[in-house]
């Protein structure tokens, strides 16, 4: 089981290291005009988000394994689990969110400035704090 933990937590550091960086693309996309420097920022951000996407999978499999193969937040006194299942749902779709906002770059269509990015590039920060609070404390 100690295995399966190590390489969950490795993938999931490394999945969230892609969303605090791609959203940070965005940042500098939604503020550049250049032409060649959009493109290279495009190129950069479909790299990171494919690379995302293969990181994703093996955490989540790992993490489901930790907890319906070994019990890991199984039983009475785990709600904390449920908690942060439901955290894992919304960086699934904050995951998904980023493919979306990718797709509207790269169609030239982004209506979101800057400063909005800026704002949305810090809720994988609080999804995370939240995350790794209830897994160590297991507030209830």
């Amino acid at each position: 089981m100690l295995y399966v933990k190590a390489f969950h937590i490795v993938f999931i550091a490394s999945w969230f290291a892609g969303l605090f960086y791609l959203p940070r693309i965005f940042v500098n996309l939604a503020m550049e005009t250049h032409q060649p420097s959009i493109e290279r920022l495009l190129l950069m951000a479909r790299k990171l988000y494919r690379f995302m996407t293969i990181l994703m999978i093996p955490a989540l499999v790992l993490g489901f394994w930790l907890w319906l193969g070994y019990g890991v937040g199984k039983g009475p006194g785990n709600g904390w689990m449920h908690a942060k299942l439901a955290i894992v749902v919304l960086l699934i779709g904050y995951h998904h969110a980023c493919g979306s906002i990718l797709k509207k770059f790269e169609r030239g269509q982004n209506k979101r400035s800057h400063k909005w990015f800026r704002f949305f590039n810090e809720v994988p920060v609080l999804m995370m704090i939240a995350a790794v609070i209830l897994v160590v404390v297991k507030p209830f």
